[in-house]
C-alpha cells in the first residue's frame, strides 16, 4: 500500500514537472522545482486522520437503558428490545489544515473539520477555525463547534480513551461533548518555559446537543461560560508525567411557560420538590428577554499521573464534579432545545477513577475504571419515592444514584489496530418506596471492540 502511494506521488510529481516545463520556454528547472516544492508543502500542511470502532455488545437484559453506546432498542421509532447488537460506535475522519510556521516557529491559524459516519447516519463533530497571535504565540481564539473546555474526560479523544465510553455523568451534563461558541486559550508556545501552564475560557450557546451541528443552535439569549486551568509537567527523565486541572461552568437556559420546582423538605422533613415559580407567572412575561434563567453551575477538579517503570506504564486519572443542574421530572440531561416540561432543580455530584497498567513491554494493557453519578445529593435510598405533602412533588427514578465499575483488557495488534474486551458492571441505588427500583437492575454490558486508527 505504501509503495503504491509512493509510486503515485512520484508519477504525479513527474507529470507536474513535465507540465510546468512546457508552460514557458523561459522557465528554469530551479523555478519549476520551486513550484513543485510549494505545492507539496501545501499538501503536507493538510493532515487527514481518523478511526473506526466496530463493536459487538451483550447486555444482561433486553431493552435496557444504557450509557454503553445507547439504549438496547431497535432503530429510532422502534421499541423492539435487544440484548445483543453489532454497531459502528464511531467512524471518524478529520481534516486539519495549518498555515506555515512563521519566523518564530509556530503556525498562526488552523482549520479543522471532523465528521462521524455510522449506521445511524452522518453527523458533524468538530468544525472550527483557530487563530494565534503572530507576535508571542501565547494567545489563541477558537471559534465554531468544538469540545467544551471542562475537565479532562470531555476533551480526551475517544480514540485514545481506554474505556469504551465516557462516564455516565459526562454523557448527561455534557452531551456530545461539543458546543458552539468561541474560546480564548492562553498558553506559551512549545519553546516557552511556561508551556506547561494553560488556560481555556470561552462563551458557548449552552445547548450542546445529542449529535448534529443543528442541535447546537441556541434558543435563548443566555450564553454559558466555561473555563479550565491546567498544569502539565514531566520529570527530567520524562519517565513521570502529571497534570492537574480546575474547571468552572456558569450558565443556564430560559424558563418559558412551565412550572419550576426546587429540592426542599416538607414540614415532616421528607425531601421532595417545592414549587419555586408558577407557570402562570411566566405567562404574564411576554418579552422573552425578561424571563428568568434556570442556572447551570458546576465546579470540577481533575488529576492525572503516568509512570513508566519496569512493570510497564502505570496511569492513574481522577475527576470530580459537583454543581446545580436544572432538569425535568424524567431527566437531568442538559437541554438541546426549548424546555417544555416543568423544570426540577437538583444538586448533583459525580466522579471517575482510572487505573491503567501496561504489562511490561508487551502489547497487553489492563483497565480498571470506577465512576458514579448522583443526580440529587439531597436524597438517598428509601427516601427516594417517599410520599410528601400535597404542595410538594415526590422524588423518583431520575433521582437514583448510579455507580459503574469497568474491567477491561486491551491488546495492541499493531501500530494501527487495538482490540478491547470490556465489562461494565452497573449498580443503582434501591428504594423500598420506588417501584422498579426495589433492587439492582440487570443492566451490565459486555463490549468487544476493534479500533482501527490512522
Amino acid at each position: 500500500m505504501k509503495k503504491t502511494l509512493l509510486l503515485s506521488l512520484i508519477a504525479a510529481m513527474t507529470m507536474g514537472f513535465h507540465s510546468y516545463a512546457q508552460e514557458s520556454s523561459g522557465d528554469t528547472v530551479a523555478a519549476t522545482l520551486a513550484r513543485i516544492s510549494s505545492d507539496i508543502d501545501v499538501i503536507k500542511r493538510l493532515k487527514i486522520s481518523g478511526y473506526l470502532q466496530p463493536q459487538f455488545q451483550v447486555a444482561d437484559s433486553a431493552g435496557i437503558n444504557s450509557f454503553a453506546g445507547g439504549n438496547f432498542v431497535g432503530p429510532t421509532g422502534s421499541a423492539t428490545p435487544l440484548d445483543k447488537r453489532f454497531m459502528l460506535r464511531r467512524a471518524r475522519i478529520k481534516f486539519q489544515y495549518d498555515t506555515p510556521l512563521n519566523d518564530k516557529g509556530f503556525s498562526t491559524s488552523q482549520y479543522l473539520f471532523q465528521i462521524d459516519v455510522t449506521e445511524k447516519g452522518p453527523t458533524i463533530k468538530d468544525l472550527y477555525a483557530k487563530i494565534t497571535d503572530p507576535w508571542t504565540g501565547w494567545f489563541s481564539i477558537t471559534a465554531g463547534m468544538q469540545n467544551r473546555p471542562f475537565g479532562f474526560e470531555i476533551g480526551y479523544s475517544s480514540s485514545n480513551r481506554e474505556s469504551p465510553e465516557r462516564g455516565r455523568m459526562s454523557q448527561i451534563i455534557f452531551p456530545n461533548e461539543r458546543d458552539l461558541g468561541a474560546m480564548l486559550t492562553i498558553q506559551g508556545p512549545k519553546t516557552s518555559t511556561w508551556n506547561w501552564l494553560k488556560l481555556d475560557a470561552g462563551m458557548f450557546n449552552g445547548t450542546g446537543g445529542p449529535s448534529a451541528l443543528a442541535n447546537t443552535s441556541d434558543f435563548d439569549s443566555y450564553k454559558d461560560f466555561i473555563g479550565h486551568l491546567t498544569v502539565n509537567r514531566t520529570n527530567k527523565s520524562e519517565k513521570v508525567a502529571w497534570g492537574l486541572g480546575v474547571s468552572m461552568y456558569n450558565g443556564g437556559y430560559r424558563i418559558d411557560t412551565v412550572n419550576v420546582y426546587t429540592s426542599a423538605a416538607d414540614s415532616a422533613g421528607t425531601r421532595g420538590f417545592m414549587q419555586e415559580i408558577k407557570k402562570s407567572d411566566n405567562l404574564l412575561i411576554t418579552d422573552f428577554h425578561n424571563r428568568k434563567e434556570a442556572k447551570r453551575e458546576y465546579i470540577g477538579a481533575d488529576a492525572q499521573v503516568s509512570i513508566d517503570w519496569a512493570a510497564g506504564i502505570t496511569t492513574l486519572r481522577a475527576e470530580y464534579i459537583q454543581g446545580n443542574q436544572p432538569g425535568t421530572s424524567s431527566s437531568t440531561a442538559s437541554p438541546s432545545g426549548v424546555v417544555t416540561s416543568d423544570i426540577y432543580k437538583r444538586k448533583f455530584n459525580g466522579a471517575y477513577f482510572y487505573f491503567i497498567q501496561s504489562i511490561a513491554q508487551s502489547r497487553w494493557q489492563v483497565i480498571v475504571k470506577y465512576d458514579w453519578y448522583d443526580p440529587n445529593t439531597d436524597v438517598e435510598g428509601d427516601q427516594i419515592g417517599k410520599g410528601v405533602q400535597s404542595t410538594f412533588k415526590k422524588t423518583g427514578a431520575t433521582d437514583i444514584k448510579y455507580t459503574t465499575t469497568g474491567l477491561g483488557l486491551a491488546y495492541r495488534w499493531d501500530s494501527n489496530v487495538k482490540i478491547t474486551a470490556y465489562y461494565d458492571m452497573v449498580k443503582n441505588e434501591s428504594s423500598a418506596n420506588l417501584s422498579g427500583y426495589t433492587q439492582d437492575l440487570k443492566d451490565n454490558v459486555f463490549t468487544l471492540r476493534i479500533q482501527y486508527k490512522f
